[in-house]
């Protein structure tokens, strides 16, 4: 009996160790996406407001200022739109994750039932 008892212990210990790990791992490749996304939209606007602000730089009376005002406002709102975009990308990404999480836990939880089960089935025919 308590031979039965530590295998079966050891089964589960070993099956929550899997199941953290494959969680642990879910989780960081959605970290490593994420900033993946915003590391690619912060770069994309560093580099468009640069430009811009070398073009302004590069500026030496009031009409090219004027003409410049209607390109800044364009990288502004480029930028808005990117950093936007970026933000449902991550959302979608968490949700698919959060997915595959309910996903995996679903699993877990019906492989735990028929555990159970078969464990109560087991005990009864003994009776």
């Amino acid at each position: 009996m308590s031979y039965q008892f530590n295998e079966q212990l050891s089964a589960y210990t070993h099956q929550f160790a899997s199941v953290a790990a494959r969680v642990n791992r879910l989780a960081l490749e959605n970290a490593e996406t994420l900033f993946g996304v915003q590391l690619r939209t912060l770069e994309k606007n560093v580099e468009a407001t640069t430009s811009y602000l070398g073009e302004l730089a590069e500026a030496r009376d009031l009409d090219a200022y004027r003409n410049l005002l209607p390109k800044g406002l364009q990288v502004a709102r480029d930028n808005a739109e990117r950093v936007a975009a970026a933000g449902q990308e991550v959302i979608g990404l968490t949700l698919k994750t959060g997915e595959a999480l309910g996903e995996l836990a679903k699993g877990q939880f019906e492989a735990a039932t028929s555990q159970v089960q078969a464990t109560v089935a087991k005990a009864a025919r003994k009776r």
